[in-house]
């Protein structure tokens, strides 16, 4: 399998773009040096990079596509839409079908406002809470990856530079599960903890009671719950973890796989909380999501037409079935291997991840990178293994014999040093400190 065109683009990238995109998770630095680095055409289940090497692509757009690549039904919908123009003067009428149409599948919710990303929504539900209960600070879960761009997550992480400490020391920390956790940190702050954001799940369910049982304590502390579902939206279920969980939040937000790819995120929320981004009331006023681009029509036909298709055909049942499949028959091979104590799927079927450990059962990029290595030598590009609607047996079936492949040499890098078997540096993680090797492969 070449890569030459792609190599060639790497160096242009750098030179271009920090960090060579615009997502940090799509780096060079996360990906091992015999991979595609630049993709031009995605159909279905299936990806073409620009060498003309065609994968079977598990993680669809980092979890942002939930039908598959250039869905029929969604490309019809924005293409319908565009030749009438995509940004006026004026609000479009189809915000507010849009609106209807996103209320219609999250009963939970009074109001909705659409933006461009999942770092807007959450950083305006923050906002929202802090200007309804006039308080600065705010808690976040730490075992959950990414909440936003902005300093006020960013400050919690490794990547701080930049960030003053007077904005770190408004973020708060809690462990998911851990509801003593969070009682201390209303004990500890009293009256300063505007809201606590976070997923309902990451790997785990939570704990029976315990989501309720953290907005019993936000309310009886004069604080806010704001329910992250960027990932869980659209793949728990049609109505998000909040209605999987039988949770209502008061403010809820939402993106990737809403419109399937394309670029909509929202916040969702109780009216006595949104509408202070409004103007028909006599309160003080929250200047709320004013993002010139977050109507754009083509954007709002896409996530219509996903949301149709959602609720018109067995989308989530989809997703969980060819997921349990995978998760099983994955967890087959890596126990005839003798690698169940090295490499492990964990998740909801509707929405996995591998972890990859050394001899020493330590967590490894080394062993991460030469899993990815293997299985796109094998045409599939396995970054995490989130299915699409579009994944069909046959994809199942051809992953399965990548894994197995690939593992079959992850054992033999386990007994003679992964040195002997990685082509290049390995991936790191993207909260790092500094741009060297700090990981323990």
């Amino acid at each position: 399998m070449d890569f030459k065109r792609s190599k060639e683009l790497r160096v242009k990238a750098h030179d271009l773009i920090p960090g060579g995109c615009h997502t940090y998770a799509k780096g060079d630095d996360q990906y091992p040096e015999l991979s595609p680095g630049f993709i031009v055409r995605g159909q279905g289940s299936h990806v073409w990079d620009v060498d003309g090497n065609e994968f079977i692509e598990f993680g669809q757009g980092n979890r942002s596509v939930g039908l598959g690549h250039a869905f029929p039904a969604v490309i019809q919908a924005v293409q319908a839409v565009l030749s009438n123009g995509a940004n006026y003067s004026r609000p479009a009428a189809i915000e507010v079908e849009a609106a209807e149409t996103f209320l219609g599948m999250v009963p939970n919710a009074d109001m909705v406002k659409f933006c461009k990303d999942g770092s807007d929504a959450t950083t305006a539900a923050l906002k929202l809470a802090r200007a309804y209960t006039g308080r600065d600070m705010v808690a976040c879960c730490r075992d959950q990856p990414f909440f936003a761009t902005n300093d006020w997550f960013i400050g919690t992480t490794p990547l701080d530079a930049g960030i003053p400490e007077s904005i770190k020391a408004l973020t708060l920390t809690f462990g998911f599960n851990d509801l003593e956790g969070v009682q201390r940190l209303f004990a500890e702050h009293p009256n300063r903890i505007a809201a606590i954001i976070m997923e309902a799940a990451k790997y785990a369910d939570p704990a029976p009671g315990f989501l309720q049982a953290v907005k019993e304590l936000c309310h009886s502390n004069g604080a806010l719950f704001i329910l992250d579902e960027m990932i869980t939206g659209f793949r728990w279920h049609n109505g998000g973890a909040q209605a999987y969980y039988d949770f209502e939040p008061d403010l809820s937000c939402w993106g990737k796989a809403l419109s399937n790819g394309f670029s909509v995120s929202a916040l969702a929320g109780k009216r006595k909380y949104m509408e202070l981004g409004g103007i028909k009331h006599s309160s003080e006023r929250v200047f709320l999501l004013s993002t010139t681009h977050g109507a754009e029509t083509h954007g709002l036909a896409a996530a219509i037409a996903n949301m149709q298709v959602y609720r018109r055909e067995p989308v989530i049942e989809t997703l969980y079935q060819r997921g349990e499949r995978l998760k099983n028959e994955g967890t087959q091979i890596i126990a005839r291997h003798g690698l169940s104590q090295h490499v492990q799927i964990q998740g909801k079927p509707c929405c996995m991840v591998y972890t990859t450990l050394d001899q020493n059962r330590q967590p490894s990029q080394s062993m991460r990178s030469l899993f990815l290595q293997e299985t796109i030598r094998r045409g599939v590009l396995v970054g995490s293994m989130v299915v699409s609607y579009s994944h069909s047996d046959e994809d199942i079936n051809r992953c399965l014999e990548a894994m197995d492949g690939a593992l079959a040499v992850y054992r033999k890098a386990l007994e003679n040093g992964v040195e002997n078997y990685l082509v290049g540096r390995p991936s790191l993680p993207v909260y790092r400190k500094y741009n060297f090797k700090c990981d323990n492969s």
